[in-house]
């Protein structure tokens, strides 16, 4: 049986399939901690052991012993393309495979949003980038990490969810949910710096406190409101900004990733600000997530994303 591994690696979660090459459905799934992503200190052995990790569960559940492909979407692929080529060299030299494939992550989930066609894709999760593609054109737009960008992400939501919650600790900001919310989830806020970089992930700790900045809104918190109206704000107009990069209008746009799941708090400030955006864009709900994105460029060599696929076979390992 041939078959190929799909990797959806973030900074959250690690997520692994194998797919038949004609298969509807993948054999198995299985799913790790995710890892730093692949420009930061040790990213490239942080993303290898996620993806072997989850890899190696896959596999064994699907019964499957030789791959033809291994194509894995990664967190920081985009900004750090000499480490998305020594992953896919380690995984090459490691992995029972013929092929390894590594990109961004948000370009896989652009091509499972879409369906590999031309438009626009939001993803969301622990940070924030967008992606547009059409022939002969693409774009990131954003992406730029939690200490410089990745407005409206997980980790900027969170981060700004703490922050209104130490401005009502120290009495420098009005009463919020927030405050209570933080506590229950990280402890005494006079601890909280340490607490957030414990694990080695500040953006990830941060991200983690991103649902109760959601639950705190959808109770009416002002200051939670606040900080998803602007989340929403953010990422709309990184959609326009994508928009206006790949031609004429009506540009299809998707929204994916695993902040979605803030649902209607996020999500309903984010349509309109993207109906009431002067680009004139044609919302899609996504047809596939990153998973999908995955095996489609595992299986597909040409296409707008195809120059932002690293593969390596075996005759071409250094």
């Amino acid at each position: 049986m041939t078959a190929v591994l799909a990797v959806d690696l973030g900074k959250t979660g690690c997520r692994a399939a194998v797919w038949t090459e004609d298969g509807a459905a993948p054999l198995s799934v299985h799913e790790v901690p995710g890892a730093p992503g692949l420009a930061s200190s040790g990213g490239v052995i942080a993303a290898e052991t996620a993806v072997r990790s989850a890899a190696e569960a896959a596999l064994k559940d699907a019964a499957v012993e030789r791959l033809r492909t291994v194509c894995v979407g990664a967190a920081g692929a985009a900004a750090a393309p000499d480490a998305a080529r020594a992953l896919a060299q380690r995984l090459l030299a490691t992995m029972p495979t013929d092929e390894a494939a590594v990109t961004s992550d948000a370009v896989t989930a652009h091509a499972g949003a879409l369906g590999g066609e031309a438009g626009v894709v939001l993803a969301i999760g622990t940070g924030a980038v967008t992606v547009a593609a059409a022939e002969g054109a693409f774009a990131f737009v954003d992406g730029w990490g939690p200490w410089l960008g990745d407005e409206g992400g997980g980790a900027w939501i969170g981060l700004a969810g703490l922050r209104a919650a130490l401005r009502a600790h120290d009495g420098r900001g009005a009463e919020t949910a927030l405050r209570t919310a933080a506590i229950e989830q990280y402890g005494a806020l006079e601890h909280l710096p340490a607490t957030v970089s414990r694990d080695g992930s500040p953006a990830r700790s941060a991200a983690a406190f991103a649902p109760a900045v959601a639950r705190a809104a959808a109770r009416g918190d002002r200051a939670a409101g606040r900080i998803l109206r602007d989340a929403a704000d953010a990422l709309a107009d990184a959609v326009s900004a994508a928009a206006r990069r790949i031609g004429d209008a009506p540009v299809p746009v998707a929204v994916t990733g695993g902040l979605t799941h803030l649902g209607a708090p996020l999500l309903d400030p984010l349509t309109a600000a993207l109906t009431a955006s002067a680009h004139v864009l044609e919302l899609r709900p996504p047809l596939g997530d990153p998973l999908d994105g995955a095996r489609l460029l595992a299986l597909r060599r040409s296409g707008p994303h195809e120059p932002f696929v690293t593969r390596l076979r075996h005759r071409e390992r250094v």
